[in-house]
C-alpha cells in the first residue's frame, strides 16, 4: 500500500459570504488571531506527515502563494531590529512543506478542482483539505482519516455529528458500523431534511481519496449548481468498491461561516495562554 504524501487544497472559490471582507483578499487568508485559516490547515496536513501541498487556485489567489514564499525584505527587516522569533517563525512557514499551485481556469465546481490537480498527483493516494474547514484535534483530522485508510485501503471522509435540525446543511453519510469511530459508507446523501437523514453524520472538509477517483471525475456530468461535485464521484466510487467514514475527534469550524468563523477566534484564542486570562475576563464582563 502506498504511503499518502500528497495533499490537494482547493482554494479557487471566490468567498462571497465574506464580502466585502474578501473583495481584494482571499477568504482563506482571513485571520484567526495571528495566522490565516489556511496556515491552520497546511500545518495539519504537515503534522499528519504530508510532503507536499497542492493547492488548486484562481487568478484571485496570488496573496496565498506570497504567504508560503520567502519574504526577504521583510526578513532582513526583522534581523535589523533582531526580532529573531518573528523571522524564526516566518522562516517556518515557507519550509514547511513542497508548495506546488495549479490554477482552476474555470469555477467549475470541487470535483473539477480536484480533477485539475490528477498529473501532480498522480498514481497514488492522496488527501483534501477543505480550505476554510477548520479542525482542532490533539491528533490531525486528516492523520485519523490516514489511519483508516492504511487499515482498509480505500477512499476515506472526515464525518463529525450535527444536530438532526443542521442536515439539511451537509453531506450525510448512511452508515453501516464497523467500530465505534469507522463506519462503512453505504451512500452520501447531499443535504437531507432532517425527517429524510439516514443518521447525523456530516462530511466536514477531509477526505483520503485514491487515484481511481479521477477516471470517475473525467466522465461525471455536472450535478447540483451544473458543476462537477465531488460527492457524485464518491457515490459512484462507493457503488463498485467500498467507502469509510472517519468519526474524528476534534472540534470543527465551518469558516466559510460568519457566525462559525467568529466561534473559532474566541474559542483559538482562549487556548492561548497569552490571552486567555484576558479574554475570559473580557468575555465575562461583556
Amino acid at each position: 500500500m502506498k504511503k499518502i504524501r500528497k495533499a490537494v487544497i482547493p482554494v479557487a472559490g471566490l468567498g462571497t459570504r465574506f464580502l466585502p471582507a474578501t473583495k481584494a483578499q482571499p477568504k482563506e487568508m482571513l485571520p484567526l488571531v495571528d495566522k490565516p485559516i489556511i496556515q491552520y490547515i497546511v500545518e495539519e496536513a504537515v503534522a499528519a506527515g504530508i510532503e507536499q501541498i497542492i493547492f488548486v487556485t484562481s487568478s484571485t489567489k496570488r496573496a496565498i502563494e506570497d504567504h508560503f514564499d520567502r519574504s526577504f525584505e521583510l526578513e532582513y527587516r526583522l534581523r535589523q531590529k533582531d526580532k529573531e522569533k518573528e523571522l524564526s517563525d516566518l522562516l517556518k512557514i515557507s519550509d514547511m512543506a513542497n508548495f506546488v499551485y495549479i490554477r482552476q481556469k474555470t469555477p467549475r465546481g470541487l470535483g473539477h478542482a480536484i480533477y485539475t490537480a490528477r498529473q501532480v498527483v498522480g498514481n497514488e493516494p492522496f488527501a483534501v483539505l477543505l480550505g476554510d474547514d477548520i479542525i482542532d484535534a490533539k491528533v490531525p483530522a486528516i492523520k485519523q482519516l490516514m489511519n483508516v485508510y492504511n487499515k482498509y485501503g480505500d477512499i476515506v471522509v472526515g464525518v463529525t455529528k450535527v444536530p438532526k435540525k443542521e442536515t439539511g446543511k451537509y453531506g450525510i453519510v448512511d452508515p453501516l458500523p464497523i467500530s465505534e469511530r469507522v463506519v462503512e459508507i453505504k451512500r452520501i446523501v447531499e443535504k437531507p431534511q432532517p425527517a429524510k437523514a439516514p443518521s447525523n453524520l456530516a462530511v466536514t472538509g477531509r477526505y483520503i481519496l485514491t487515484p481511481e477517483i479521477f477516471d470517475i471525475l473525467a466522465n461525471l456530468k455536472p450535478g447540483a449548481g451544473n458543476e462537477i461535485q465531488l460527492t457524485d464521484a464518491m457515490a459512484k466510487h462507493i457503488k463498485k468498491r467500498a467507502g469509510y467514514a472517519s468519526i474524528y475527534q476534534g472540534t470543527y469550524y465551518d469558516c466559510g461561516n460568519k457566525i462559525e468563523f467568529i466561534k473559532a477566534i474566541i474559542n483559538l484564542a482562549l487556548k492561548r495562554k497569552e490571552f486567555n486570562g484576558a479574554l475570559k475576563k473580557y468575555l465575562k464582563n461583556i
